[in-house]
């Protein structure tokens, strides 16, 4: 167990690339064609269309594409959590993650705040994530294993439509959207750049692009339903070029309201079920002592991000400091499972602030200090490096 201890260490780098994906989340990939003639219409308008929209009710099928920059992870982290106290594979927290790499094709329908289902198709097997009333069911055909919680508190309000229960991250391009339309300001210009065909319904073109040097983003682009207002799809450019970060966008989309069986879920005959609860109580009864020691020690060097972090800049170039307070771990006394993997990840930067790594993705960045100091933000390397020998 000493080695799983030691591990503990070079988790947070590691993790550090799983940023980008977790903050992207589910989103759908299609290429439009077809340039409709459509009405003039100023970007202020499209926002204010977008904004205005209020889709209740919907069905269709999507394509994610994602593309970090990282490298394979395989089952390097499986090992560090699992055994024992493996849990449940239909568990949509680990499950989901899928989604941050590759391409997948989904099928999602939508009634209201109260009934979304979302449908994760690989070859012949199928994941699906469902939420219907006070329930969340998850269930994995390869393992056929199915996974239970009760919805949240307060899962039923408008602004969480759409999203399937207990898992906070955004799953449509409208989510998508708001979150990219939330931080625009003085640091951003917001154009409208002609029209597309998407799912085989009018669109206009919404592009986004940062006005600030330093940031790792080229551009957003949405291209929103001429006659709802619903963004359709979602394309998020890195200043790296090659394929984009994010696209995403319905092959097939149906505003209709959905047959009330879509949501309705019986475990099939034979299946594990695990109820959420349950399985949290189990984890915690069976984990590894060393290996939660080697947490705790990964928790006390690191301390309290939310209170120990410091904010730098704004917009788009937007970097939290955090100062661990321990040296940073080095590659070289990494388990050896994980020193190939921080080399890909990594470049060794020296500066007035003395010398560390940067931890790189095409979205999010992050600089480790040698001292134990942190810089992450969606910029450029060498903005981390400005960032951190101006803190010095």
């Amino acid at each position: 167990m000493a080695e799983t201890r030691k591990a503990s260490r070079f988790i947070v780098p590691v993790a550090v690339a799983g940023v980008a994906a977790a903050t992207i989340g589910l989103v759908p990939a299609l290429a439009a064609s077809g340039d409709p003639d459509l009405p003039d219409i100023t970007a202020q308008q499209l926002i204010e269309k977008i904004a205005a929209s209020d889709t209740q009710t919907l069905s269709g099928t999507f394509k994610i594409s994602t593309d970090l920059g990282l490298p394979a992870f395989g089952n390097l982290m499986s090992g560090l959590g699992g055994g024992e106290g493996g849990g449940s594979s239909a568990d949509p927290s680990a499950k989901l993650t899928e989604l941050v790499s590759g391409t997948h094709t989904l099928r999602v329908a939508a009634d209201g705040p109260e009934r979304q289902k979302l449908t994760l198709l690989d070859g012949s097997d199928e994941y699906s994530l469902i939420h219907n009333g006070d329930d969340v069911w998850a269930y994995d055909s390869k393992s056929n294993e199915v996974f239970h919680e009760k919805a949240p508190e307060g899962a039923g309000t408008p602004e969480e439509k759409d999203v399937p229960k207990g898992k906070d991250v955004p799953t449509t391009p409208k989510e998508l959207a708001d979150e990219v339309l939330k931080a625009a300001g003085d640091t951003t210009s917001i154009t409208v750049d002609g029209t597309a065909k998407v799912a085989g319904r009018d669109a206009y073109q919404l592009v986004i692009k940062p006005k600030q040097a330093g940031s790792t983003v080229a551009s957003v682009k949405i291209a929103v339903d001429a006659a709802s207002g619903t963004p359709l799809k979602f394309t998020l450019a890195s200043v790296e070029g090659g394929k984009p970060v994010v696209d995403a966008g319905f092959t097939k989309v149906d505003f209709g309201k959905p047959a009330a069986s879509e949501f309705t879920f019986k475990a099939p005959a034979g299946a594990k079920v695990t109820e959420g609860g349950a399985e949290k109580a189990a984890g915690e009864e069976k984990l590894p002592e060393e290996f939660e020691k080697g947490l705790g020690d990964l928790e006390k060097s690191f301390g309290d991000f939310g209170e120990g972090m410091n904010v730098i800049g704004e917009g788009w170039t937007t970097i939290a400091k955090l100062d661990t307070g321990a040296p940073a771990p080095k590659t070289e006394e990494a388990p050896k499972e994980f020193q190939g993997l921080l080399d890909s990840l990594g470049d060794k930067v020296t500066g007035k602030f003395g010398s560390g790594t940067v931890f790189k993705t095409k979205l999010v960045n992050a600089l480790l200090t040698d001292d134990g100091k942190v810089y992450v933000g969606a910029v450029t390397k060498d903005a981390l490096v400005d960032a951190a020998n101006a803190g010095k």
